[in-house]
């Protein structure tokens, strides 16, 4: 067990960033991967230009690496947004018109795994209007992620650095998935397990691992503390990633961290070849 037996592929939105981004497909490739994943890669438009589409597709099927993982629109991210599906009005409304495009752009690769941000509380607003738009707007996402194949990953953030996020503990995320499966009955909303955010709440990674490993549908990794690459903090990796394979998870692990002050290309040092 141990490195050598995991899939991982990586995260474009955080890793290669110092590229622009249709060079960061064959620089992931050149690094050794096989897949990579993204965040939304337009902040500012759910709708981009159908050749901006068309080139960020073709950049990825040169490169010859698959795309694995894809966010559907989540407002400024990187920055002050955590997504927009469950904020009322203009932004829940740009979430809705970008479902069918996210999982269109992501049938056209291949891409089976598709990220909905639930999005900040909002000042002002009853949280349970939050969380009943938020499921209706989950129920979109599910049913159109069910139209390609696909599951509807649901995450837990953290505290520290998301305040307002209000899935930040395993079993609140875990909680929605549970919801929208039985809104929908379709079965493919699934736990995004990011072992970085969850040991930033403080929580005991080898019991979310027990209890949640058969709900989940993604892994992504970064070192606590510091959100680097593993080693540079003190996460068991190894061990984490063993009792997720035994508990039978089998899927990529997407590597979301920073790379330092060093290239991406130098971010991968703990990696077998």
């Amino acid at each position: 067990m141990g490195f050598a037996d995991q899939r991982f592929n990586v995260n474009l939105s955080i890793l290669f960033t110092e590229l622009p981004l249709l060079e960061r497909p064959a620089a992931a490739a050149a690094a050794g991967f096989t897949a990579v994943e993204l965040w939304w890669p337009w902040v500012d438009s759910p709708v981009p230009e159908r050749s901006e589409l068309d080139a960020l597709q073709r950049a990825i099927e040169e490169a010859g690496v698959r795309l694995t993982g894809l966010n559907f629109y989540a407002g400024q991210l990187p920055g002050p947004d955590r997504g927009a599906l469950s904020l009322p009005g203009e932004e829940s409304e740009r979430f809705r018109v970008n479902v069918d495009v996210a999982a269109d752009f992501a049938a056209s690769l291949g891409c089976t795994a598709l990220n909905a941000l639930y999005g900040n509380r909002v000042e002002g607003v009853d949280p349970a209007e939050q969380d009943a738009l938020a499921l209706e707007n989950l129920t979109l996402a599910a049913r159109a992620a069910d139209r390609i194949g696909a599951v509807l990953l649901i995450e837990a953030l953290n505290q520290p650095e998301s305040p307002l996020y209000p899935l930040v503990s395993a079993p609140a995320a875990v909680d929605v998935v549970d919801k929208v499966n039985e809104a929908t009955g379709l079965g493919n909303a699934r736990f995004l397990m990011d072992l970085y955010h969850l040991s930033m709440n403080g929580e005991d990674l080898p019991s979310v691992i027990e209890r949640y490993a058969a709900k989940t549908g993604h892994v992504q990794i970064a070192d606590n503390p510091g959100r680097g690459a593993p080693g540079t903090g003190s996460l068991p990796f190894e061990d984490l990633l063993d009792q997720l394979r035994k508990a039978g998870y089998d899927g990529w692990i997407g590597l979301e961290y920073k790379p330092g002050d060093r290239p991406s290309a130098e971010a991968f040092d703990w990696l077998p070849r």
